[in-house]
């Protein structure tokens, strides 16, 4: 058994929730309930960013204070996590007393150390990304993320001597090159280091929304580097004790590719001058997009994942975000190609798969699940290839390849179905073949109690329908992925009959 800690981003509360962030949030719990099938000892963090400018902003254009238009917007997020059935185990707040404690004694170790100094700084700063740029970066003279114009702007702040770090985070990226995940998202943020680091401004004289500079109370911390010592501060107190010594490093940080250099540069800086170890990976996922573009608030073009869950569920959600989008790679989201996969796959492939099954045991076999008479359950034509898709999906998820181990399991559902076409059991029925009916069967209940090991990750809910249909129980120590093994399937189950796992979707 080892320990595995994944975190998403924590979620900037300028305003509602989007798809992005249950996207996040649902890669994350895959991996998570993955890992914890596996036994490991897993801790999974997700949360909200609460300071800044934008949240003061918006909090002013709604009349009310920064704390209470964060305390609204939380409820929200922490909705998000409930809706897509995340197990996380702790939520983090940046206004959390324990985490602003530790956020000063942070960047106080900076400090002592001798990385950071007081100085003027004026250039092109992103209100939307609360960051500078230079001109270099900006794509005809706008954010290349949020498509805005950049202001001048010009104020003393204190400075974070991230050029100090340079050669040490180019060692690191190159002594490890799975850091950063895609390759080419390694590849970017190295290129970016080669290039030439310059100092950060880590904290803000026009801003009284944050955390106080502990040695001068006259600034507050910038919100970015504020954001990033989450993931250490809530090992210190979440859940009432200290975690550090079980969980960090971090064995993933996953988040979208807009935030790699916060992540992959200026966070592994921050963590050597303070003297901490560095996470062991970073995961950048690719954009959901609408209409072409990245869906983002300040475009203004967000999808709203809560209806589309709220009338579906959560489990056709989280299928689809890693079915319709290769995990690691930007795509196309909607609602026609979500119901077009919920038809084609869920409702034809898996829903029909159960019932059928489900069927076919009452009506021939009174409800039990028959034990073949002339084989054993190894001997199974199902039993080498569904064992081969544990083996590959295993492979896969442990690779962060959601996307890919989906793809091998839906190989599984559909050589089920394909199985049912060729031992066509009605016809083994009224031909009185008794024993290959039996087998039949019963390889369609085994087939399926795997699958719903498999889909565990993706499709919690699901999971469980699947074994209350088979009789199964459905405790945590039924879906471990030890028992994603051919021939587990305990003798004298009595199905149980119910409505359709996924009712088709009628055109409107």
């Amino acid at each position: 058994m080892g320990t595995f800690y994944v975190t998403t981003p924590i979620y900037y509360v300028n305003d509602v929730p989007h798809i992005g962030h249950a996207y996040t949030t649902t890669a994350a719990d895959v991996v998570a309930r993955f890992h914890r099938q596996l036994g490991d000892d897993v801790f999974f963090l997700t949360g909200t960013d609460e300071h800044g400018n934008k949240v003061a902003q918006a909090a002013t254009a709604r009349g009310v204070t920064p704390g209470q238009h964060a305390d609204e917007m939380v409820g929200k997020f922490k909705e998000v996590a409930r809706k897509v059935d995340a197990t996380n185990d702790f939520f983090i707040r940046t206004t959390d007393p324990e985490h602003k404690a530790f956020v000063q004694r942070f960047v106080q170790r900076c400090h002592d150390n001798g990385d950071v100094y007081e100085g003027s700084y004026s250039g092109l700063y992103c209100p939307a990304c609360e960051a500078y740029y230079t001109e270099d970066n900006l794509v005809n003279g706008l954010c290349p993320d949020h498509g805005i114009r950049p202001t001048f702007m010009e104020e003393k702040n204190y400075f974070f001597r991230l050029s100090a770090y340079q050669e040490r985070l180019a060692e690191h990226y190159r002594a490890h090159p799975d850091f950063v995940r895609p390759r080419h998202r390694y590849n970017e943020a190295l290129s970016f280091i080669e290039q030439g680091l310059d100092d950060i401004s880590i904290s803000r004289a026009t801003l009284k929304w944050g955390i106080p500079v502990p040695w001068d109370e006259s600034q507050v911390i910038y919100v970015w580097v504020d954001a990033l010592i989450n993931y250490l501060s809530a090992l210190h107190y979440a859940p009432g004790e200290d975690l550090v010594a079980r969980f960090w490093p971090a064995t993933y940080h996953m988040m979208a590719q807009d935030i790699l250099k916060f992540h992959g540069i200026i966070w592994p800086g921050l963590l050597l001058s303070a003297g901490f170890e560095l996470p062991e990976h970073l995961f950048i996922h690719g954009y959901l997009k609408l209409g072409g573009e990245k869906m983002s608030k300040t475009r203004g073009n967000v999808m709203d994942p809560f209806p589309l869950i709220d009338h579906y569920g959560p489990d056709p959600f989280r299928f689809y975000c890693f079915r319709e989008v290769n995990f690691g790679q930007d795509g196309m989201v909607g609602e026609e190609s979500f119901r077009a996969r919920y038809n084609s796959e869920l409702a034809n492939d898996l829903g029909n798969l159960l019932s059928r099954t489900v069927s076919m045991i009452g009506k021939y076999r009174d409800g039990v699940v028959p034990v073949p008479a002339d084989r054993t359950a190894v001997d199974s034509p199902l039993a080498a290839p569904a064992e081969r898709a544990a083996g590959i999906a295993r492979r896969q998820l442990e690779d962060m390849d959601l996307s890919g181990a989906l793809e091998t399991i839906w190989d599984l559902v559909r050589r089920l179905n394909r199985y049912v076409e060729e031992q066509a059991p009605w016809k083994q029925a009224k031909a009185g073949e008794v024993d290959a009916l039996d087998a039949t069967l019963h390889d369609l209940a085994e087939g399926l109690r795997l699958l719903s090991v498999l889909l565990h990750p993706y499709m919690p809910g699901t999971s469980g329908r699947i074994r209350e249909r088979l009789g199964l129980r459905a405790d945590p120590i039924a879906y471990a992925w030890s028992e994603a093994t051919w021939g587990r399937l305990p003798l004298g189950l009595r199905i149980q009959a119910g409505e359709p796992l996924f009712p088709r979707i009628e055109s409107e």
